[in-house]
């Protein structure tokens, strides 16, 4: 089978799962309960929840930058924002074999000269960066929920995580210990944002309890949206939220509600990338 058959084949699958994710989601949820919460939703709080988000992908552009730099690309921060907002369109409406990341290699590749494999590996440390600091919210988020049953654990584990993430970075990358600070202190503040605009979803449609258990599972649904299973992370996501609410006997509407509007404000900050071509950078 072709290469480029191979592609299609992938996508194919994408969208098919994404779509039955989707639909088993909605057989099992209250579908106009859950129009009403979108009608209900408080402007005012969802406004500020896309300015946090737009925050957040401004700081992960920054990041990536120092990633970059340590291969010799020097790009200026305004260029590379530019760049990662096309990406982040590519990621989303031109899933595939060349996403985001494929236009990025290719782009720094000829405007730079860098060998690929180098840029290749400094968007994969930049993500693993990104998921090093999803994995600390969420301990701290299981911790701050069930603090005085593992109150020894929580000393014993985070050095030992960090310590561990930081050694597989410095053989694999040359990381230094600055270096690893900085980016781990970006990232965590990256995914802070996010979860303070996920925070405003939650209080635009008036969820005032067990907030730390809608947190907590949706750090947890970011970890699995980043698994290329369907057009960005549509439908995985929902799946996550559908089980986790009602696993921990939460409203299930509300947590399906949160996926979908977060998913959007995905969608609206990612078309942004469409006023940034290549020819333009």
């Amino acid at each position: 089978m072709k290469k480029e058959h191979k592609k299609y084949i992938k996508i194919f699958f994408k969208i098919l799962f994404a779509f039955l994710a989707i639909y088993f989601v909605f057989t099992k949820i209250d579908f106009k309960e859950t129009i009403e919460i979108f009608k209900n939703a408080n402007l005012y709080f969802l406004f500020f929840a896309l300015l946090f988000f737009i925050f957040s992908k401004i700081i992960s552009s920054f990041r990536l930058n120092m990633f970059l730099k340590k291969i010799d690309i020097q790009i200026s921060e305004k260029q590379n924002l530019k760049l990662y907002f096309l990406g982040m369109f590519y990621n989303l409406f031109l899933p595939g074999g060349i996403g985001g990341d494929g236009y990025k290699v290719y782009f720094l590749n000829k405007k730079f000269k860098i060998k690929a494999k180098k840029i290749i590996f400094s968007l994969l440390f930049d993500r693993i960066s990104g998921v090093f600091a999803l994995t600390i919210l969420i301990l701290c988020l299981y911790f701050l929920k069930f603090f005085f049953n593992y109150k020894i654990e929580i000393f014993i584990i985070f050095p030992f995580y960090i310590i561990i993430a930081y050694f597989l970075l410095k053989k694999f990358f040359l990381i230094k210990l600055i270096f690893f600070k900085n980016t781990t202190l970006l990232s965590i503040l990256v995914q802070l944002f996010q979860l303070i605009s996920a925070f405003l979803i939650l209080k635009s449609i008036n969820i005032n309890s067990e907030i730390t258990s809608y947190l907590f599972i949706f750090l947890i649904s970011s970890v699995i949206a980043i698994i290329p299973l369907t057009i960005g992370g549509i439908g995985s996501r929902e799946i996550t939220f559908l089980y986790a609410a009602e696993l921990m006997n939460l409203e299930v509407q509300h947590s399906v509600a949160l996926s979908l509007i977060f998913y959007l404000i995905t969608v609206i900050v990612s078309f942004s990338g469409i006023f940034f071509n290549l020819k333009k950078l």
